[in-house]
């Protein structure tokens, strides 16, 4: 985790300081999304596509579709690359994300509240398999993540936190 202290603020400060969802607030939090990525992937840049999923969320051609099918130029023609070139790019990645999880969010682990634990789960489960048990290698680095990330600069990681 170490090696990773400034790798993450760093990805997460690049990656959302251009992102393009503003019409709506943005359900998940940076730290969140950095901490998924964290979780999914190990935030690794080189895993392009394999076994059906892309870029350093990890994300399906379905979830993608599900999100709005969001694309690098905004263009309105749908081309086949479209997914993957999305997908692999952080900001449309993250925006990918935004817009399924305002789609599906919800409170998947019944604590009244819609947070990061249950933007993971929705993210690696599906939006209509959240509520079934993460993997602990996913969760354990995703929660070793976020509670580094609250204690140490007293964030709160909740999505509706003021």
């Amino acid at each position: 985790m170490a090696n990773k202290t400034f790798y993450i603020p760093a990805l997460i400060g690049s990656i959302f300081f251009l992102t393009f969802v503003t019409a709506q607030e943005k359900p998940v939090t940076d730290i969140c999304l950095g901490c998924i990525c964290e979780a999914i992937s190990g935030c690794n840049q080189t895993a392009i596509c394999s076994g059906g999923v892309c870029g350093l969320f990890r994300i399906t051609w379905a979830y993608w579709a599900d999100a709005g099918k969001l694309t690098l130029g905004n263009d309105s023609v749908e081309r086949e690359l479209d997914y993957s070139n999305c997908v692999n790019d952080p900001y449309c990645a993250a925006n990918t994300i935004q817009n399924y999880m305002t789609r599906f969010g919800q409170d998947c682990n019944d604590d009244k509240v819609v947070d990061c634990y249950d933007y993971a789960a929705i993210h690696k489960l599906g939006a209509y398999g959240c509520r079934g048990d993460l993997p602990h290698q996913y969760y354990q680095v995703l929660d070793t993540c976020l509670k580094y990330h609250q204690s140490g600069n007293h964030l709160d990681v909740r999505s509706d936190a003021k």
